[in-house]
């Protein structure tokens, strides 16, 4: 699967989420529920996974935990507030530069609709045009 067809089947399972429970929970209901629902379909994913952070070549003894990482490319950051901030986003940035990774996803449940609370970030990802349409000119 790529990033972007990771990402559509997260933000499917996560709307189901949304839907079933509503917003105006805390994030710890809104993790366990998307877990369950990623589970159901078929999507592998590991749950607060640490993250070592270096600093100029010593590791540091604090590590970052990710929310949810799926399919070991795509990390989800979920969120129940009233609204994503730029250093929501930011952070997110640097979770994927730590981790080597191209795209993220910021899902935020505290909103009346679901695909209002979902922020796409990414850290240098190439994505390749559909196979019946030709790669850009970049000379023209």
């Amino acid at each position: 699967m790529t990033e972007n067809e990771i990402t559509q089947a997260v933000i499917g399972a996560a709307i189901e989420v949304h839907r079933e429970l509503g917003p105006g929970l805390i994030e710890q209901p809104y993790e366990e529920a998307l877990c369950h629902e990623l589970h159901l379909r078929g999507l592998a994913f590991e749950r607060q996974r640490p993250v070592p952070v270096s600093y100029k070549g010593v590791r540091l003894s604090a590590n970052l935990r990710l929310d949810l990482i799926v399919e070991q490319r795509v990390i989800i950051d979920l969120k129940a507030k009233e609204q994503v901030t730029a250093i929501d986003k930011a952070k997110l940035r640097t979770y994927l530069r730590l981790s080597d990774l191209r795209l993220g996803l910021i899902i935020n449940f505290h909103v009346e609709r679901l695909v209002d609370g979902i922020t796409r970030v990414v850290n240098n990802l190439i994505e390749k045009p559909p196979d019946d349409e030709p790669p850009p000119d970049l000379h023209a």
